[in-house]
């Protein structure tokens, strides 16, 4: 018991807080190992619950909570709910402090059964089989009987963290795409990364381009179901189903999306044209004298469209590319000229 308890009183580092909010110097600041964790944690908010799941693919409650503690602050706790129940110091309800372990009992089966951790404001950040990853109140009509003790595994102590930046630490200011990547991530149309980065030349996924499309457009599918390797409880379930309806992506003929596979430019000109109905005049096709595209390619009223809607300069050239595999900028480029031709 005494070794499991320094293994998990020691810790390396606090990682990141989940913020991408855009800032323009570094400072620091004093900020507990519980509430790193916490902030950690409400990153995977409505990731589904998954029975044995250990991943941001889907947690059970012991997962999520040994993944979290893992990965925000370099803590290693066991693996089971009845193994972490035996880890730390029991704590009384009335003196929980955010990042203490929260115990209920027969949830599922009888004796210690669910694990999440203490969020503050009276709410435990867990995983819940309903909701998935969810916030819950202490005074929950189902979980708060249940509830069977908690536990500290932290120590007594504070870290520095680092706010984050106030931009993407790899887009300057000055970059001709700052406009676009700007408005999108403000808008949570497209996300940047804990490292404060935004990736720019990070490839787009069709899967991906689906989730990013439909926050703009915001559909609701009939069908969840259409795809065999879209389950329902894949992340981008919802918006595949929704942008498919639309005839804005469609599958393969062997009933794939392929949610994974990376998109070319040519299909990404394609799908951005479908998905805002943007058309193009024949003055402004005829000024865009991409040398790798013909007028018979399948593509070409996407790719000159692109082209003429372009706010940035960033589609400017005498070529396309459009067997390339497009990126994270240049599909957020697209998206805010398309947001904006209308």
């Amino acid at each position: 018991m005494n070794s499991c308890k320094k293994a998990v009183l020691s810790f390396l580092a606090v990682i990141l807080f989940l913020s991408m909010s855009p800032l323009t110097s570094v400072k620091t600041e004093a900020a507990s190992v519980g509430e790193s964790i916490v902030a950690y944690g409400k990153k995977f908010m409505g990731i589904p619950y998954v029975f044995g799941g250990t991943t941001p693919n889907g947690f059970d409650c012991s997962g999520f909570i040994q993944y979290i503690y893992r990965n925000a602050a370099d803590i290693s706790l066991p693996r089971t709910t009845g193994e972490q129940y035996n880890v730390g110091t029991a704590v009384a309800k009335s003196d929980l402090q955010v990042g203490d372990l929260v115990f209920y009992a027969n949830t599922y089966k009888k004796g210690i059964s669910h694990v999440g951790v203490y969020a503050g404001n009276n709410q435990v950040l867990n995983a819940t089989s309903s909701k998935g990853i969810a916030l819950v109140s202490m005074d929950d009509s189902y979980w708060g009987p249940k509830y069977a003790g908690s536990k500290r595994v932290l120590a007594d102590q504070t870290v520095q963290t680092e706010k984050a930046p106030e931009w993407f630490v790899d887009v300057t200011e000055t970059a001709a795409t700052y406009n676009a990547i700007k408005t999108l991530t403000d808008k949570e149309i497209i996300n940047g990364f804990e490292d404060y980065t935004f990736r720019p030349e990070e490839k787009v996924t069709r899967g991906q381009a689906a989730a990013i499309l439909n926050r703009v457009l915001s559909l609701k599918p009939e069908v969840m179901s259409h795809f065999t390797d879209v389950p329902k409880t894949n992340r981008f379930a919802a918006d595949i189903a929704a942008i498919r309806e639309a005839g804005i992506i469609n599958g393969f003929e062997d009933k794939t999306f392929r949610p994974d596979e990376e998109m070319t430019r040519n299909e990404m000109a394609s799908i951005i044209q479908r998905a805002f109905h943007l058309n193009v005049s024949q003055t402004a096709a005829a000024s865009v004298g991409y040398t790798d595209i013909s007028a018979d390619h399948w593509a070409y009223e996407g790719i000159v469209t692109m082209a003429s809607i372009d706010k940035t300069g960033f589609f400017k050239g005498d070529k396309f590319y459009g067997t390339h595999n497009t990126t994270r900028e240049a599909f957020t480029v697209a998206i805010y000229n398309a947001m904006n031709a209308n």
